[in-house]
């Protein structure tokens, strides 16, 4: 208990709020030409230092204690000793998505806030990687990238972006390896999958959708979003009408991709009908149905759930689908994406191109594609997970059930202040 009864010392004995206050002034003052200005830093910089000198001179490790006191509040040191009680080591990575975690639209204006950057130069300095996992297409990650760290930061050799929610890992300074395509170890069929769907998906669409959607993603991950306000009564309505057009429509595109026209229907009385586009149609819905109860509680609510058992889809098609997701994001996306192009497929290589060869990574998402790479973490011991307080239900129950590191909309600095100190805490062993 020695440590936490010093932590209760330190925040009961010093001002450790003014102490941050200053700390931050000084860390994100910005760049003006102003004598007067340059004045008041060079000051709250020799106070910063004099509190921190009380704090040295007053414990034995004073220097963790006095960085501890200036870059996290109270409880946000004592979460920290409790991961370092827990796990026993610092964490050697940072793994983060970017829309709704490091920036939200809703609380800070879709901009990464600047003292959320200046952390995350901190943990640079101090050789702990980055890698900014998001759906997002590789030239807007890298602008912004560079915009907000700066260009020595992403062409240090230690910053990866696993870009197209992994399609690829781009590793700048890494000679042949910085740009590894993984679509490249896709097989035909599954090409061809997303080849149709992507080229009848607007086309095909029922007027409602093409009026009340749009479409993102890529090759390999196809998203319909709404054009109305996310979580919005019209959002919800579009986005359950496009889940269920885009997993008929899935339907139709893995059956032309293996020619099941004119195959027997296994429902046939003699075996030798062939099987109709419904009954595809139905193995599909009730496949997916079965992998998500919030895709079930849709295709209930849109009145098309299945009179059929996910265990009865044949296996040549139930082997596809396995490697097809759908995904359902409650008034606000209906996706499919291949699950062999994932971001935990690409944190793996771009960790395994960064050197990292025994993580224990702070994972920060918001979505279903950001919980599969925390439950990879959790089953291998390599991590801890953090979720805004408005992430999707299954990953926000993930983050509540291991470690209960969720933060407000726009405030990740928040949890990277909590791991900087358990870096800090980690160092006294």
């Amino acid at each position: 208990m020695e440590r936490y009864d010093l932590i209760y010392r330190l925040y009961d004995e010093y001002d450790t709020k003014t102490l941050r206050e200053y700390q931050e002034f000084v860390d994100v003052f910005p760049a003006v030409d102003s004598r007067v200005a340059l004045d008041h830093w060079q000051e709250a910089t020799e106070e910063l230092e004099a509190r921190k000198d009380e704090i040295r001179s007053d414990f034995a490790a004073g220097e963790t204690f006095a960085e501890v006191a200036s870059w996290a509040d109270r409880d946000q040191a004592f979460t920290a000793l409790d991961l370092e009680a827990k796990y026993g080591r610092a964490v050697n990575v940072l793994v983060l998505d970017v829309d709704e975690t490091l920036r939200s639209a809703g609380g800070t204006d879709n901009e990464i806030p600047r003292e959320t950057l200046h952390v995350l130069t901190e943990f640079h300095e101090a050789g702990v990687p980055i890698v900014i996992c998001t759906g997002q297409t590789l030239e807007n990650v890298k602008g912004f990238a560079i915009q907000g760290l700066g260009s020595e930061i992403v062409h240090s050799g230690d910053l990866s972006i696993v870009y197209e929610a992994g399609t690829g890992v781009f590793t700048p300074g890494h000679g042949a390896e910085t740009k590894q395509l993984l679509y490249e170890d896709l097989d035909e069929e599954i090409r061809t999958v997303f080849d149709d769907v992507r080229s009848r998906i607007l086309p095909e669409a029922p007027e409602t959708l093409r009026r009340g959607c749009h479409l993102q993603g890529n090759e390999f991950n196809v998203t319909m979003k709404p054009n109305y306000e996310t979580g919005s009564s019209d959002a919800r309505d579009v986005i359950d009408e496009a889940l269920v057009y885009l997993i008929d429509l899935l339907a139709d595109a893995v059956s032309a991709a293996l020619e099941l026209d004119g195959e027997a229907d296994d429902d046939s009385d003699d075996g030798n009908s062939e099987i109709s586009d419904e009954t595809i149609i139905d193995w599909t819905r009730a496949f997916y149905a079965a992998q998500d109860p919030e895709i079930r509680a849709v295709l209930e609510s849109e009145g098309v759930y299945p009179d059929r058992d996910a265990d009865d889809v044949p296996a040549q098609i139930a082997d596809t689908l396995e490697r097809i997701d759908v995904a359902y994001y409650e008034a606000d996306a209906a996706e499919i994406g291949s699950l062999e192009l994932n971001k935990v497929v690409g944190v793996e290589r771009a960790l395994d191109v960064l050197g990292i060869d025994d993580p224990f990574a702070l994972v920060m998402g918001d979505s279903k594609s950001d919980l599969r790479v925390m439950r990879w973490v959790a089953d291998t011991d390599a991590g801890i997970s953090a979720a805004p307080e408005h992430a999707s239900r299954d990953t926000l129950e993930h983050v509540l059930e291991t470690d209960d590191l969720v933060f407000d909309q726009g405030q990740s600095v928040d949890v990277l202040r909590t791991v900087y100190a358990l870096n800090r805490l980690a160092r006294l062993n």
